[in-house]
């Protein structure tokens, strides 16, 4: 069963005191604070070693399981954590939801060991920023660290690529939409393009697929983006979408 905290933090704003504090790290040029968080001593040496090979990085603290990792986590305050899914009890979404819960700021990379479509669903729900394979390259692993550190949520191109969990987010901002038909509605409303785009996301097409829908160019799709969650003051498109339909601008897809 969904509790309505985790329908909650799929479009939980971040607040501001909290969001200006990594902000400040990065206009400061201040390396990312990462925290590795992993059941396997020889994983998490590995990766920092990788890690600390980067000028632009540090990490700061590692976790052998999920109640080290909440107090590694709020003692130190990381830009970034590197969660391990596969963590005993509480598992990895578990910890996940704690540390956006308490520390809204932190982004979180959760790593799999495979493709596991309920994960992912669970891991988007939780606030993840990234979903990635726990045998990533290197050099992907970095520059999704820092793709994520300047504020960017990748896990929601990998959820729309899937139909079957594009679905069941889907089924979640339904529910979203009716428990929030009361919201108000917000100071700039968007353009009809704007619209145009974000009722297409809704239905499960990429920027590439709304892209060729509309007949434009991917980066144009990207330009639109980005106003929009100007706009709405939302962190990425996935709260952008449930924002869209709980205020009644695009129409809530069916089954």
């Amino acid at each position: 069963m969904v509790t309505m905290a985790a329908k909650e933090k799929i479009v939980a704003e971040q607040p501001a005191p909290e969001r200006r504090a990594g902000a400040d790290r990065r206009a400061a040029g201040a390396k990312a604070r990462i925290v590795i968080v992993d059941g396997h001593t020889l994983f998490r040496r590995g990766v920092r070693n990788i890690l600390e090979l980067e000028g632009d990085m540090e990490v700061v603290g590692e976790a052998g399981n999920g109640r080290e990792a909440i107090t590694t986590i709020q003692e130190l305050t990381p830009d970034v954590v590197l969660m391990d899914l596969t963590l005993p009890t509480p598992n990895g979404i578990e910890t996940t939801q704690r540390v956006k819960r308490e520390l809204p700021h932190t982004a979180i990379i959760v790593l799999a060991p495979n493709e596991d479509e309920d994960q992912l669903f669970e891991a988007i729900k939780a606030g993840a920023a990234a979903y990635v394979l726990k045998d990533i390259d290197p050099t992907d692993l970095i520059a999704i660290i820092r793709r994520v550190r300047s504020g960017e949520y990748l896990i929601n191109d990998k959820v729309f690529s899937k139909p079957a969990v594009a679905s069941r987010v889907l089924k979640e901002f339904r529910e979203l939409a009716v428990y929030g038909a009361d919201a108000q509605p917000i100071f700039a409303p968007l353009s009809p393009r704007e619209v145009e785009i974000l009722d297409n996301i809704a239905q499960g097409m990429t920027n590439k697929q709304v892209a060729y829908a509309l007949g434009i160019s991917e980066q144009t799709v990207k330009n639109h983006m980005s106003s929009i969650l100007r706009k709405l003051s939302v962190n990425d498109r996935t709260q952008a979408v449930v924002y869209a339909m709980r205020q009644g601008w695009i129409k809530i897809p069916e089954d």
